[in-house]
């Protein structure tokens, strides 16, 4: 397998600014992009890219450290079936092998994850694997941990990876995806940590020449969590749909960024974030950028995010980015909103006879249920509106108890 390019971006000559259209700074290149931790300043609030994020509560993740090995890692087939000959399984130091060829950290988190990190889980899929491959992260402690994950599909393979995350945990993870030509694959990330856990991540994306690529990230519990994805195309006709997922609960922050690059001409992407809010103090940041190169002609691009708060006292932030630098494009856009529950939909529900309780469970289960369909796994899918159902009821329990104890 080739390794995959570094992203370039024309330099504009000062002398002459019509000689490079559109060569303005974007925000591909505005900042580094390093193994060196020291190329990174130290994350502030000032920074675009730190703003919403409350740095204070992860500045262990900002310096390099020595990993406590205690997050347990395991991976096998979703229905407990061995290995194929499809899928193989290595272990590699840092920096060897396939890790470390899929562009390079882009903040200074990610840096410090390679830095502190030694070896690379790596899974190579080829042929037509037909039952998902299952990783399970496990958290085992609270005492800081790295871990770093390479997927790398062969040309014309297609797979599905699934990789579980649960347990207590501090954890820094770096991920590396990259598809060959004309390879189908979907990648699914479940977050469903214990309570106080804190995961800072870092997925970099390579989608292949007509490759498809459906990477899907559920986030459904941890004090903070935080998740960066930077993608770029590696030849003409590549198809990118990015699905996103979470239900924060009071106290906890849910942070996701898309940065999509369209490098290369006729791809596609589709952005898609849904989240809901419930509880005082619950707080979710979702950023997408993308950002469409003069090298670009024929970009299909969209990215959309919506919030659901169910409870006064939550705060959602949604921030969608588009920089086109070529007018030669089928289409680019985006969209974003925050809202409460829709009165019509819950007026129609209990005037039918439905109990106020279930009508909310309803809706919000309309609101998800698309995205956990697209997700096309169908073990995930129940054991995900499992999850949004018994959230929604210890909601409203949560609130009953304090009304009781106002009165």
């Amino acid at each position: 397998m080739t390794e995959a390019k570094e992203i370039t971006i024309p330099t504009a000559d000062p002398n002459d600014p019509y000689a490079n259209p559109a060569a303005m700074p974007s925000s591909a290149d505005r900042n580094p992009r390093s193994f060196d931790v020291d190329a990174f300043p130290m994350p502030a609030r000032k920074q675009d890219d730190w703003r919403y994020t409350p740095i204070e509560r992860i500045d262990e993740f900002f310096t390099v450290f020595t990993p406590s090995g205690e997050t347990r890692i395991e991976v096998g087939m979703i229905d407990g079936s061995p290995l194929p000959s499809g899928v193989k399984l290595t272990q590699t130091k840092l920096g060897e092998g396939l890790s470390g060829t899929v562009s390079k950290p882009s903040d200074r988190a990610a840096a410090v994850e390679w830095n502190s990190g030694a070896t690379a889980t790596v899974i190579e899929l080829s042929g037509e694997i037909k039952q998902p491959v299952l990783v399970k992260v496990h958290g085992a402690g609270m005492d800081l941990d790295a871990f770093h994950l390479v997927i790398a599909a062969a040309d014309n393979a297609h797979a599905d990876v699934v990789v579980e995350h649960d347990g207590d945990a501090r954890l820094a993870e770096g991920v590396e995806i990259t598809t060959g030509r004309h390879s189908q694959v979907s990648t699914t990330f479940v977050q469903e940590w214990g309570a106080g856990s804190k995961h800072v991540g870092n997925h970099r994306i390579h989608v292949g020449e007509g490759a498809s690529l459906r990477h899907c990230v559920v986030t459904l519990g941890g004090d903070v969590v935080r998740i960066r994805m930077d993608q770029d195309f590696g030849g003409e006709q590549g198809d990118l749909n990015m699905l996103g997922i979470y239900f924060v609960d009071p106290g906890e922050h849910i942070e996701h960024r898309t940065m999509v690059v369209h490098n290369q001409p006729d791809c596609k992407s589709r952005v898609v974030y849904k989240g809901a809010l419930d509880g005082k103090g619950a707080h979710s940041t979702w950023v997408g950028n993308a950002l469409i190169e003069p090298t670009a002609p024929g970009t299909d691009s969209y990215e959309l995010n919506r919030n659901l708060v169910l409870t006064p006292g939550a705060i959602a932030d949604s921030e969608p980015n588009l920089e086109i630098e070529n007018g030669n494009i089928i289409g680019a856009g985006h969209a974003s909103s925050v809202g409460r529950f829709n009165d019509e939909e819950l007026f129609y529900l209990e005037s039918r006879g439905v109990s106020e309780t279930e009508a909310r469970k309803l809706v919000v289960r309309g609101f998800f249920n698309e995205l956990v369909e697209e997700i096309g796994i169908p073990a995930i899918c129940e054991h995900l509106m499992d999850v949004i159902d018994k959230r929604l009821a210890r909601g409203e329990s949560d609130a009953m108890a304090q009304v009781l104890e106002e009165q």
